[in-house]
């Protein structure tokens, strides 16, 4: 396996592997090292069908259903860890740009971390590009590891032991794409997580804050959402962000406890197709 970094902390390729073999140890403990110094990878050309990615996934933990809790759309894929992203009906044709499911696609343009509103949180995602469009759709990647380290010294002391409210309606409500039912808001009750918190695997601080939060504890709701904006556009200046330009059949790799990240716009009358798979955080981890 080689691993190749693009910056020396944040993001890094890795090439010379092939993740549609069974993982052995030796390799899984190696990209569990990379990616608790780089949070980010990057496997170039690499096919998986959805039972090879979910195998490859579970390697690194429990699978996380994230957004399917709440979710009545009938399954497009054969395998229920595997979510969809593609913006194509059942038979595979492209929606209607107007289509109520292009609300969820165009909410992954927010700033976000995967599955942040539920307990537990999301760990890992693996995210396959199976056929991208010509212009646009690109990824970024915030380290929300090296933002925290950025702050002032006033800034840490203000936010150290706040705790915020994650919602996972809250980017849809802002998108018009609200009407929800009842069921399904009750699959997914908000959730509340520091705001700060500690990467056990590499022992860094880091941020926890993205779309999906709403209110902070104990604070004003006009308050907590300007101190949730200032901070959330502290951690997405340039000089954090790592944009991935796609090609056919990438597989992205992300640690959702230490990044945030969002898809780029594109026209939504071209195929954009991707499929993720995630872990959860181990519960005594999530502190």
């Amino acid at each position: 396996m080689n691993i190749e970094p693009i910056s020396p902390d944040f993001a890094a390729r890795v090439t010379d592997i092939d993740l549609s073999q069974p993982l052995s140890d030796e390799a899984t403990v190696e990209i569990e090292q990379a990616i608790a110094r780089f949070a980010v990878l990057i496997f170039p050309d690499q096919p998986l069908t959805d039972d090879q990615h979910a195998a490859f996934t579970r390697r690194f933990g429990p699978i996380d259903k994230g957004l399917l809790l709440g979710s009545k759309r009938k399954p497009r894929l054969s395998n229920s860890d595997v979510i969809d992203l593609a913006n194509v009906d059942a038979d595979g044709n492209v929606l209607p740009a107007a289509n109520i499911r292009n609300v969820s696609l165009i909410a992954n343009q927010f700033w976000h971390s995967d599955s942040s509103f539920k307990s537990p949180p999301a760990k890992y995602s693996i995210l396959c590009g199976m056929d991208l469009p010509d212009q646009g759709g690109q990824t970024e990647f915030a380290d929300q590891r090296a933002a925290y380290d950025d702050l002032s010294d006033d800034m840490k002391a203000t936010i150290d032991g706040m705790v915020a409210e994650h919602w996972a309606y809250h980017s849809r409500n802002m998108l018009g794409g609200g009407g929800y039912s009842e069921a399904e808001m009750a699959a997914l009750p908000a959730v509340h997580w520091p705001i700060v918190h500690t990467i056990s695997e590499s022992g860094r601080k880091s941020l926890f804050v993205g779309i999906h939060t709403r209110e902070i504890d104990g604070m004003i709701t006009p308050e907590a959402r300007m101190l949730l904006h200032d901070l959330l556009e502290h951690a997405t200046q340039r000089k954090f962000v790592y944009r991935h330009e796609w090609q056919n059949n990438d597989v992205l790799m992300w640690d959702n406890q230490s990044t945030l990240h969002r898809g780029r716009a594109y026209d939504l009358n071209q195929l954009r197709e991707l499929r993720r798979c995630t872990t959860e955080v181990v519960l005594d981890e999530a502190g």
